[in-house]
């Protein structure tokens, strides 16, 4: 393997939001567990307009709210 960077990622989780709750485990950054997929959408798409933010769907079909 390469080097360790020491430089900082270029972004920021703000949010991470499941219907699972076996993955909602805490951390750093805000964690919700949304009680359906419309739900989880929902609260997706307010927390990153409220914070000006980007959004990533993952496979699993949770969502990451993140600060480019």
């Amino acid at each position: 393997m390469g080097r360790e960077s020491t430089q900082k990622p270029n972004y920021e989780i703000l949010a991470f939001i499941t219907t699972n709750k076996e993955r909602a485990l805490g951390g750093k950054p805000l964690m919700l567990l949304a009680k359906d997929a419309e739900d989880a959408k929902s609260l997706t798409v307010d927390i990153a307009k409220a914070m000006k933010a980007d959004v990533v769907q993952m496979k699993s079909g949770d969502y990451l709210v993140l600060r480019v």
